[in-house]
């Protein structure tokens, strides 16, 4: 009870605030299409410099939320196309099937983690969000198998992990964590090979897909 507490004690501003980027990524997660990744990342590139529970200084949210507008430039390109006709229909549907088992599992297994602890509201609230979004972009890369899709996906991972730094620095001593830009330069070091690598994949094979790469192999 704790736990909804936290969140139904929100004005409807603050549950906005704090929901809309999680639909952000849940609608690039779930949906197809080059403009969803660009209108859905900037989106969230927009939002960030309200969201507060990251706990950076001003010039750190900045970089956040160039970031994702790297990734809302980038992660789209011209389009994803369609993956090739020779993928194995079977065996995409098996991954994807897999893939949304295992991110729905490890998302109701971090919630019921939260639930169980005796947080107050506002730590309850900001570890949840950041699992959350962390399960998110998970499912992300397990679902969507495009390689500049994948720069989203570690986006959002690194995103939920920066929130679930903030909440840590409240109750451990700041030299115990790593320095602030820290997650943010993760970030950026696994979304940037992902983009040079799916531009690279397009250039020479026509295709980002990872599926096509597999069949081409075989």
């Amino acid at each position: 009870m704790h736990f909804l507490d936290a969140w139904t004690e929100l004005s409807f501003l603050d549950l906005g605030r704090l929901l809309a980027p999680i639909a952000m990524i849940v609608a690039a997660t779930f949906l197809p299409g080059a403009r969803t990744v660009r209108f859905t990342a900037l989106g969230v590139a927009l939002l960030l410099p309200l969201l507060g529970e990251l706990a950076l200084p001003l010039g750190w949210t900045l970089a956040w939320s160039a970031l994702w507008i790297a990734i809302a430039w980038w992660g789209s390109g011209k389009g994803e196309g369609e993956p090739r006709a020779i993928t194995r229909a079977r065996g995409a549907l098996e991954s994807g099937t897999v893939g949304l088992g295992l991110g729905l599992a490890l998302i109701a297994f971090l919630g019921a983690a939260v639930v169980r602890q005796d947080l107050s509201p506002e730590d309850a609230r900001r570890t949840s969000w950041g699992l959350l979004v962390l399960g998110t972009g998970y499912l992300n890369l397990m679902l969507r198998r495009h390689l500049r899709r994948a720069a989203l996906a570690f986006g959002a991972m690194g995103l939920g992990l920066q929130v679930l730094h903030g909440a840590a620095r409240g109750v451990q001593l700041p030299d115990e964590l790593p320095p602030a830009g820290a997650l943010w330069l993760a970030t950026a070091v696994a979304a940037g090979p992902a983009l040079r690598l799916g531009w690279l994949r397009e250039r020479t094979t026509g295709s980002a897909w990872v599926n096509d790469a597999h069949d081409l192999h075989d």
